[in-house]
């Protein structure tokens, strides 16, 4: 059985709804950032960086979203979350992967966290709204790629459109969020409305009113 260390509506929401879709017997183990339990010995132990999510199969343990994420995948081929090797799809599949989880994710956490990035306090602001205009710029060329599509790399759901929502979910409170992209919204919405995303989503607390 796999061990899925988690906190609500951080990386590891993705790939708790891929094992949910996958229907892998799992077991979900809190890891409370409000008591900053990602930095305790314990934890550390697990993963160094002191970030979260972390996956322990037997005796192998992994950090990185998106290295689980693909773990998963090949761990089960047959959930066909990944297109099969040496077919058109796969280097397509990897590119928005790649894409999704360096380019989108990375400007994500500097909106997130702009105090990270300068010395001055008081830069924060303007960097956090610079970094809302560049996301939103990547969502916009996302919705493009998604016109007359119903999954982002390929014509069956795959590891991409799991990592999608989740990262367009964080970005719910902009000015111009996912969901109000023509093509973008449209794909949202019916992703929350898979078994997997609101199964995932209920047991982790996560609200999906607003794709109603």
């Amino acid at each position: 059985m796999y061990q899925l260390f988690y906190y609500p509506r951080n990386a590891s929401w993705a790939p708790h709804m891929m094992m949910v879709e996958m229907g892998l017997r799992h077991e979900l183990i809190l890891v409370d950032r409000k008591s900053n339990a990602q930095k305790s010995e314990s934890y550390l132990k697990l993963n160094p960086t002191g970030r979260i999510p972390v996956l322990v199969d037997g005796e192998l343990v992994i950090h990185e979203s998106a290295a689980i994420g693909l773990h998963l995948c090949e761990n089960h081929p047959d959930s066909g979350l990944i297109p099969d090797m040496g077919s058109l799809e796969r280097p397509i599949f990897f590119q928005w992967l790649f894409y999704l989880t360096s380019s989108l994710q990375s400007e994500l956490m500097v909106y997130f966290y702009p105090q990270r990035h300068t010395e001055n306090p008081d830069e924060a602001t303007a960097i956090k709204r610079a970094q809302e205009a560049r996301v939103t710029d990547m969502f916009a060329l996302i919705d493009r790629e998604l016109e007359g599509k119903n999954f982002l790399a390929g014509n069956r759901i795959s590891m991409c459109d799991f990592f999608l929502f989740m990262f367009a979910h964080w970005a719910s409170d902009f000015d111009k969020p996912p969901l109000s992209f023509e093509h973008l919204g449209r794909y949202l919405r019916n992703l929350a409305k898979r078994k997997s995303v609101v199964a995932a989503s209920e047991l982790k607390g996560t609200n999906l009113d607003i794709y109603r």
